[in-house]
């Protein structure tokens, strides 16, 4: 009996931190989280791309390069952008 008690005990301890170890994962992949991690995705594409513009003015970059490069970054923000937008609404309404 104190070994079954002690084996419960033990599995019971077991199963609670799975339980909080599935609650962490599940949190870190609700519908804030994910657009929360687009939206710094998007911070972080128009900064780059800020930047980029910078060296262009500091005359650090040739302006082929500058249009082939700042047009990428651009594209990609849009495109996180509207899907931010789209996931926003939708969790929303």
């Amino acid at each position: 009996m104190i070994i079954r008690t002690s084996e419960l005990a033990s599995a019971q301890e077991k199963l609670n931190d799975l339980t909080k170890q599935k609650a962490e994962i599940l949190k870190s992949y609700s519908p804030g989280s994910l657009l929360h991690k687009l939206q710094e995705s998007m911070d972080k594409t128009d900064e780059e791309s800020e930047t980029l513009h910078q060296q262009l003015l500091d005359k650090e970059i040739d302006l082929a390069t500058f249009v082939q490069k700042y047009k990428k970054l651009r594209v990609v923000y849009h495109k996180r952008a509207l899907t931010h937008l789209a996931a926003k609404t939708s969790v929303v309404g």
